[in-house]
């Protein structure tokens, strides 16, 4: 008797429950028996109190989800299997998903995925297609459900919220001038609130995809401050060792691009690891993509530093707190590599 095994991976949507029915019922055409594997997959591992707390969440959802598959599978022979995944790990973006995904395909003999098309695991925002790309990247076969999705309204922004936003990126873009120029020369405070207030008005309506309280909450607040002692302390340090190899009659430079794969998510905190990194000398962000940066590193010791993620580490402890910040490093991983330079 054939038997067809679907996986589907579950997220709160308003698509979820066609997807579900949709699984069901093109597994039974196409086979006599069906296995139906029903996953969450988390970004977080237990140890974390946002984790712990998400996997509460999953397992109840998951018992929503199998009492829709025991609703639409009437007299078939249908059996039903539940997990959670990402226990033991952090999970930061769609390579990180497919991985696992396909992992749990190669375990449990899985014939295809059916995927939500308004799938978002986690805390995430929407990713299907970034998904999509690095499902095909790992061999894995899917099937995208074929559903209706109800009309969406955009909220109207008022003018409150345009305020509450132009306000702060003016707060941040005017702090960040101040820590690389002089707080206390009043040329530097003129041309900052100047540059601060363009910014400002040209990117406010593009900027804060998430909600403002995310985005300032005061922890997160707390951690930037302590974060901004170390950039400058790195930035200091990176240009006494540029400076050295310059100084020297021989200049043993090493000029190379590496490409690394970090652990953070992409938006926010993969913009303020790309800058941080081009803030540093010796170290330039070439191109940010998902979770990659390719970067131009000038001596060893900045590709060094690069490879063993300090400052990735600092990141990770800004948004998302001091358990993220103990993920191995790129070093250790063995997502840094090499692409071109010298060096090969």
């Amino acid at each position: 008797m054939a038997v067809e095994r679907v996986l589907v991976p579950l997220s709160d949507t308003v698509t979820v429950r066609q997807t579900v029915g949709y699984a069901v019922r093109s597994g039974l055409e196409s086979a006599d028996s069906l296995e139906c594997h029903l996953v969450i997959a988390l970004p977080y591992d237990d140890d974390v109190p946002e984790g712990q707390r998400l996997r509460d969440d999953a397992e109840a959802f998951l018992t929503r989800a199998e009492n829709w598959v025991e609703e639409d599978v009437e007299d078939a022979d249908v059996t039903i299997e539940t997990a959670v995944l990402g226990a033991d790990e952090y999970l930061f973006g769609p390579r990180d998903y497919a991985e696992i995904f396909r992992t749990y395909v190669d375990d449990h003999d899985i014939d295809r995925i059916v995927l939500d098309p308004e799938y978002h695991p986690g805390v995430t925002a929407p990713m299907l297609q970034p998904l999509e790309r690095e499902l095909d990247s790992v061999g894995v076969a899917y099937d995208e459900a074929p559903v209706e999705r109800p009309a969406r309204h955009g909220r109207l922004q008022s003018r409150t919220e345009s305020f509450d936003r132009l306000f702060a990126l003016f707060c941040i873009s005017y702090g960040f001038f101040l820590v690389l120029g002089d707080p206390t020369y009043w040329f530097d405070l003129v041309t900052g609130a100047a540059v601060a207030g363009i910014v400002s008005i040209s990117l406010a309506h593009v900027t804060f995809s998430v909600p403002l309280n995310r985005v300032l909450s005061p922890l997160r607040a707390v951690r930037f401050v302590c974060y901004v002692p170390y950039l400058l302390w790195e930035i200091v340090k990176a240009n006494l060792a540029v400076s050295a190899v310059i100084l020297r009659p021989s200049m043993p430079i090493q000029p190379s691009l590496t490409r690394v794969n970090t652990r953070v998510r992409s938006g926010l905190p993969l913009l303020a690891l790309a800058n941080s990194i081009t803030l540093t000398p010796g170290t330039l962000t070439v191109r940010a993509n998902d979770q990659q940066l390719i970067v131009h590193t000038l001596i060893p010791s900045a590709r060094d530093d690069l490879f063993d993620g300090g400052l990735e580490r600092a990141i990770r402890f800004v948004f998302y707190g001091r358990d993220s910040a103990a993920i191995a490093s790129p070093r250790e991983r063995d997502d840094a590599e090499i692409v071109g330079g010298d060096e090969l």
